[in-house]
């Protein structure tokens, strides 16, 4: 049997909040559902602490895809998902700059037992990563 390809940009990097995507994403590992190996998940206070320079950082060390699962509206931080949404568009406008598709960047709302959300974003992500760094054929 062939040894299969590595994608070196296929990484999905996963930032959770502890208090709700990070739980949701233990629930997910308890009910025993798999998701697609490629998928490292970070545990965080709040991603709005990260500067936008590290989501460029990352994707220049090789992470295909970044998902940050927030508590959405329900932050225990006040104004914190507000405040990365709007951090976000600074990010997606560095990206076109640098020639990166911003859908390799999203921000979504994960609960304490969305199991199937997380899946769903996870999956998605992998396709997208997947679409992007397909070979184009000459």
């Amino acid at each position: 049997m062939g040894q299969a390809r590595v994608n070196e940009h296929g990484k999905i990097l996963i930032l959770a909040t502890e208090s709700c995507a990070y739980p949701g994403a233990d629930s997910v590992g308890q009910a025993h559902a798999s998701y697609p190996p490629n998928t490292y998940i970070l545990k965080v206070k709040a991603p709005v602490l990260f500067p936008e320079q590290f989501y460029l950082d990352c994707f220049k060390k090789g992470i295909g895809g970044i998902i940050i699962m927030s508590c959405g509206e329900e932050c225990p931080y006040e104004g914190a998902y507000k405040a990365m949404a709007q951090r976000l568009d600074n990010i997606y406008a560095l990206m076109k700059e640098q020639g990166l598709d911003i859908r390799r960047l999203r921000l979504t709302a994960i609960c304490t037992v969305c199991n199937r959300a997380f899946l769903n974003e996870v999956n998605q992500m992998n396709q997208v990563i997947e679409e992007l760094d397909r070979p184009t054929q000459a």
